[in-house]
């Protein structure tokens, strides 16, 4: 059905702009919308797969046909006959239509085309005979002719290039049972390493289901993650300076001594990025770079090196340690005692590492020390997967491993078995523009898929809209919804499809890290105006204030005396607030009177008047975005972008409310939930795979993202390429349905296509 009742107004969808579809969707939503002839409710679907349209269940053929006969345009108030039409005023003969200034029609999803033609392959092609691996085979663990190239190669470097679904954990374990099998190796002279304690734990309970393999052997290998095999190799030895008790375990903790050195440099706990600032710290670190080693390049290094310092400082005089330390520690006494290096040369012979392309400095250095020994070093990895140089992993230590093992026997395995062949070409295609890479083209086994699809929403709303919907069908035809996976660069860009998903009926999970979009720092900040405008005796909204006002916190105490002294609300407490500086305190005086106005207008109004007449703006600009991938400025705009689907300023706030609640109740229930459409960031899935992944805005500046792009610009490439990486891993975390949303806007402004998929 293409028309509604909205009101006394008659919404024609032929003739509807894109940027009011999601408008129209939020008034069906509410019942406001109704069939022009029947007077039944309506809804406005608007999904992927076609044109929106209005749903009406049971359309009667007086309906049908009066929809068919009015006209798609809009009506200027001019005179024109008109007819009666079983209770609906249609327009009749010529009329004249007014020229509107709009966004456009709805944009068509539309396939990826021009992936070569999928050929067929046999699973097995058998080079190597072995009874072992027959023996496998029988208890149902295949291998193709490359993985098995890998896992009897045992002596001397081994380079894995292992691609998406290519089965790298089978070549891994099988590796190993056979080195404990066939080669007779001693498995307390392997170590095997792995990224994540999961990953062990899965590796180990893979090889107890391998024939020939007894618990004994499992739990003599040395096996764990980097962190966990080398803190034991340091509590060895020096117990008393490692005691677990010393450890700092959590972030608040390691902030907590950075802000108390950041106190003696003069920097505002509110304003200075203190996470950031951790996280260089542990990038420096994880590179061997100490506090003497460090050339700052700018006043946001100058602070953190600063900070470095301190908490190195700090450390040693209380003998703690953090998990950086624990490789860092390793490394310093091996290199210190060449009598334990020899010792533990002597003692593994065989190493194993997984996920080789995330690996840092540090790391690189302790396997390269404790294998140059017996040479029999086992890497694992895909470079095409590397993402994670925001925490010191280097990919340039796969892309040159050949540099440091001349002799190094490379095996490609390029067989994907986990996409169909429409989604493997596609990242095939998306990947081959990096030019710092292995040379490599995985394969599916299968094509039991339609192509991946582009689709052209509007905005982040009509996104998150289209998306949910798109779930909806696929979940009432059978699928379940922990078939699905939602991913985006940042955590910030899933506030709309967060909404839309609460609103829904649909069971979801989200990273248990994830904060709630209204609970971000600079829009808590925008909204304690609108708090304050409504409830302007509220304190905490009146602190939240003082600091996008460049007021310090004890003023609160000022105003909290001035409250009671002159029987006025914190509102009016402004214009009596004293700094010493003239200027300052005239924009106090005339402060309250723009607060008070901010109640009396629309959300989107209200943000603008905080932003520009109130300094927001300034604020956020003096604050800076040191060493954070996320500008402020780009949660203004997000904000504004949530806000135009509000009237009042008491619903957006409540809106903002029920949201930062529903995201504690979400992630209360993601411990419980087994079934459940998944919400993560790109980085968080990689190693995880779904059925069908929905990408969101695939556009330049969200990926590649903007400081990838301000790189580029000034003739840096890597960034611009780990990003890349970053749209591959995407793409292969699907197996059988993949999505990507080219917004038309985002953020407000006009958005294009992003770079990696203009083959399309």
């Amino acid at each position: 059905m293409k028309a509604a009742r909205s009101g006394n107004d008659i919404v024609h969808l032929e003739a509807v702009s894109v940027d009011r579809l999601q408008t129209i969707y939020e008034k069906g939503r509410r019942s406001e919308l109704t069939c022009p002839i029947c007077g039944s409710l309506l809804k406005l679907h608007i999904g992927i797969h076609e044109p929106p349209y209005f749903d009406h269940s049971f359309p009667s053929p007086d309906c049908e046909r009066a929809i068919l006969e009015s006209a798609p345009q809009k009506i200027t108030g001019v005179s024109v006959d008109s007819q009666e039409h079983s209770g609906f005023r249609l327009p009749k003969g010529k009329v004249i239509r007014e020229s509107v200034q709009q966004e456009g029609p709805f944009m068509q999803s539309m396939p990826i085309k021009g992936n070569p033609a999928f050929l067929e392959k046999l699973l097995i092609e058998r080079s190597i005979e072995d009874t072992y691996l027959t023996l496998l085979e029988e208890h149902g663990v295949t291998l193709d002719e490359q993985q098995m190239a890998a896992a009897t190669a045992i002596e001397g470097p081994l380079l894995v290039l292992s691609g998406a679904g290519s089965g790298k954990t089978r070549v891994l374990t099988v590796r190993t049972a056979y080195m404990i099998t066939v080669r007779k190796v001693d498995p307390k002279t392997i170590m095997l390493v792995t990224f994540t304690a999961k990953a062990a734990k899965e590796m180990k309970e893979r090889l107890l289901s391998y024939p020939g393999i007894s618990a004994s052997a499992v739990n003599q290998l040395v096996s764990g993650t980097f962190h966990s095999v080398f803190y034991k190799i340091l509590i060895f030895h020096e117990p008393e300076k490692w005691q677990r008790n010393l450890l700092i375990k959590w972030n608040w903790e390691k902030e907590k001594i950075v802000k108390n050195a950041g106190r003696d440099y003069g920097l505002d706990e509110k304003e200075f990025a203190y996470d950031s600032a951790l996280q260089q710290i542990g990038l420096w670190k994880n590179s061997l770079l100490f506090p003497e080693d460090i050339k700052p390049i700018d006043d946001w290094e100058i602070a953190c090196a600063y900070l470095y310092k301190k908490y190195e400082e700090y450390k040693q005089k209380t003998m703690m340690y953090d998990f950086d330390d624990m490789l860092v520690g390793c490394y310093s006494l091996l290199k210190s005692r060449s009598d334990l290096l020899e010792k533990y040369k002597r003692r593994f012979q065989y190493f194993l590492v997984d996920e080789f392309q995330d690996i840092n400095k540090v790391q690189y250095e302790l396997i390269k020390m404790l294998s140059s020994g017996s040479n029999n070093l086992c890497v694992v990895g895909d470079d095409d997967q590397a993402i994670y140089s925001f925490r010191g992993s280097d990919p340039s230590f796969i892309l040159h491993f050949e540099k440091d093992y001349p002799a190094v026997k490379i095996v490609k395995l390029t067989e994907n078995y986990r996409s169909a062949h429409e989604i493997v070409a596609t990242a095939n295609r998306i990947i081959k523009g990096n030019q710092s890479r292995m040379d490599k083209a995985m394969r599916a086994q299968h094509n039991f898929s339609e192509p991946a699809v582009l689709f052209f929403p509007y905005d982040e709303e009509l996104e998150a809209t289209m998306i949910v919907t798109d779930i909806q069908e696929k979940v009432a035809l059978g699928a379940r919804p922990s078939d699905f996976a939602i991913l985006y660069r940042t955590h910030s860009m899933s506030r709309a499809i967060f909404e839309r998903l609460a609103a829904s009926s649909l069971p979801f999970v989200i990273d248990q890290d994830a904060e709630s979009f209204y609970e971000r720092r600079i829009v808590r900040g925008m909204l304690a105006f609108l708090r304050l405008s409504m409830q302007p005796q509220d304190p905490r909204a009146a602190a939240a204030i003082l600091s996008p006002l460049f007021l310090k916190q004890n003023v609160l105490q000022e105003m909290k005396a001035q409250t009671i002294l002159r029987d006025c609300d914190f509102i009016d407490t402004f214009s009596f607030v004293k700094t010493g500086l003239a200027f300052q305190e005239r924009k106090l005086k005339a402060l309250p009177a723009k607060i008070r106005s901010l109640r009396n207008v629309k959300p989107i109004i209200a943000l603008e008047i905080v932003e520009k007449d109130l300094g927001y703006q300034d604020f956020v600009k003096k604050r800076g975005t040191e060493g954070n991938i996320e500008k402020g400025s780009d949660d203004i705009r997000d904000l504004k972008v949530a806000a135009k689907q509000f009237e009042t300023i008491g619903e957006f706030l409540d809106h903002a409310d029920h949201m930062i609640g529903m995201n504690k109740e979400v992630k209360q229930l993601s411990k419980h939930f087994t079934d459940a459409i998944q919400l993560t960031t790109i980085h968080r899935s990689k190693g995880l795979e779904y059925k069908t992944v929905y990408v969101l805005s695939a556009v330049e500046g969200s990926i590649p993202h903007d400081f990838a792009l301000d790189s580029y610009r000034k003739g840096d490439v890597v960034p611009l390429e780990e990003e890349r990486r970053l749209m591959y891993v995407a793409a292969t975390r699907a197996s059988l349905g993949l999505y990507f949303s080219i917004p038309q806007t985002r953020r407000g402004k006009k958005a294009f296509p992003s770079r990696f998929l203009k083959f399309y």
